[in-house]
């Protein structure tokens, strides 16, 4: 027994498989069961023995991955596109292993280094997406990286693990972003005007109402003329961006109901005094017309 104990502290100290150790020790754990329930516990000390090398290197492999994470300069990565990063993919395989194996004998010192591992890759994402110099292309690269992270983690562990909510709250953060982002870039001054009068409207300020008058010419007959081509260019350039087809067609669908809400606002605000009587109001798109169009984009699964 003491032979081979000294053949496993040789083994630790040399190895670098940190999944591989963690599942040895979740072995060891599982043994104590089994050996608890027939009553034999006279092999207690040999596995404590066991534990008592296995967790401290464990440990500091997490936090060899923790410093390397923390240490890593994306300029050194050579070129960086929109697709997920194979860091990224590497960390949410390790994490997903290891938060799997240790839902079953869950150890807080492991939850810990979890963590701090987690939050430096997510620094990590964000250190690489600054290489790009347009906030849409940052965008799109957070996206899919926290997608993909996220797809990863939940295949392998509960749904409800702190991992993949952390990372779906960043996902739909970021993804929201993305929807203004790229509404903005087709239906701006529309949005803009909706934000405007509707703060006016809130604080009863009818002369900075008046003063938006002169914009909703241009406004309504822009949309009109506009409209359909700006939602199959976005339809045609979000389905590009994201590698993950579902995630993409969410994020589109997102997009068109957003555009729908904010055309609603839009009718809403010129039903209001001091728009109310004009006469371009005649020529307003119908909102069912909209969701009509809209609908030709819904996926069929």
């Amino acid at each position: 027994m003491a032979m081979f104990i000294k053949q496993m502290d040789v083994y630790t100290s040399e190895c670098y498989d940190a999944i591989a150790l963690f599942l040895c020790i979740h072995i060891i754990h599982r043994y104590k069961v089994v050996m608890h329930k027939r009553m034999a516990p006279v092999l207690d000390r040999y596995w404590d023995t066991l534990l008592e090398m296995f967790y401290p290197r464990f440990e500091h492999l997490l936090q060899m991955n923790i410093q390397s994470i923390r240490d890593c300069e994306p300029q050194r990565l050579g070129h960086i596109d929109v697709r997920p990063h194979y860091i990224t993919r590497r960390y949410a395989e390790f994490s997903a292993a290891v938060v799997g194996l240790n839902e079953s004998f869950s150890n807080e010192r492991v939850n810990d280094l979890l963590s701090q591992l987690q939050n430096e890759v997510e620094n990590f994402i964000l250190r690489m997406a600054a290489e790009f110099p347009q906030r849409r292309e940052q965008l799109i690269f957070l996206i899919n990286n926290y997608d993909m992270m996220l797809t990863v983690i939940v295949e392998r562990t509960t749904d409800n693990c702190k991992e993949s909510e952390s990372f779906k709250e960043l996902l739909n953060a970021r993804s929201q972003e993305f929807i203004e982002e790229i509404l903005q870039n087709h239906f701006g001054g529309l949005i803009a005007f909706v934000k405007e009068c509707e703060g006016a409207l809130d604080q009863g300020n009818a002369e900075r109402m008046k003063s938006e008058e002169r914009k909703i010419v241009p406004l309504v007959r822009g949309f009109n003329n506009d409209w359909k081509k700006a939602i199959e260019i976005i339809n045609q350039d979000t389905m590009r961006s994201f590698t993950n087809f579902k995630n993409g067609t969410q994020i589109l669908q997102g997009a068109l109901t957003q555009l729908i809400q904010y055309y609603h606002r839009f009718h809403k605000v010129l039903s209001q005094k001091p728009f109310a009587n004009l006469p371009i109001r005649s020529e307003l798109i119908n909102i069912h017309n909209v969701m009509v169009e809209v609908k030709k984009h819904k996926p069929n699964f």
